[in-house]
């Protein structure tokens, strides 16, 4: 079976969301452009890593630069989205595998979130072997975003991730609404 590749280049929207409730939500990337709309599952840590290693990469590609370059040095106010994500919700696939790259000729950031296989469950190194584009490789969603889309995309995506369950001042661990086993508190209920 081919591979289906969903290529979004500068979409009117590209945004992390949740469906459910903390301690229970699935994540999600969502792109939708020209009425279409692709959306993927991925874990919470995935969508903190990807949020983080792009301010990363936009310092980085703004420093090299020397602020010479299109890239906001913060999320612009005007482009915020707080909207929840666009229905219909059909997820196309669980994200394996994401990759990152600056395209400096044409100053934008490319996402890449390919499908996860059996491969890649199996050893890294497999899965690091399935970055390269292969007609009968995973499943994947390509975005190019442009550096203040990719901002916004980031700082939403943290306060997605922070707006979680409070963690547990002894322990750090996420707190339940009716409380956790603390460790540190020797099992006694927080």
């Amino acid at each position: 079976m081919s591979r289906q590749v969903f290529f979004y280049d500068q979409p009117e929207r590209f945004v992390a969301g949740t469906v459910g409730r903390p301690g229970e939500r699935s994540f999600y990337l969502q792109a939708s452009s020209r009425g279409r709309i692709t959306s993927v599952l991925l874990e919470k840590g995935q969508v903190a890593a990807l949020a983080e290693r792009i301010e990363e990469v936009l310092d980085e590609a703004l420093r090299r630069a020397g602020g010479k370059t299109s890239i906001p040095a913060v999320a612009p106010a005007e482009m915020l989205d707080s909207a929840p994500l666009d229905l219909p919700l059909e997820q196309e696939f669980r994200v394996g595998t994401m990759a990152l790259a600056w395209d400096t000729s044409q100053e934008c950031l490319v996402v890449e979130a390919q499908a996860l296989t059996e491969e890649a469950e199996e050893t890294e190194a497999e899965a690091e072997e399935t970055v390269f584009d292969d007609e009968n490789g995973p499943d994947m969603l390509r975005v190019r975003l442009s550096g203040a889309m990719a901002r916004v995309f980031a700082k939403r995506a943290l306060e997605l991730v922070a707006s979680g369950r409070k963690p547990c001042p002894f322990c750090n661990l996420p707190l339940d609404p009716e409380g956790h086993l603390c460790p540190r508190a020797n099992g006694y209920r927080r």
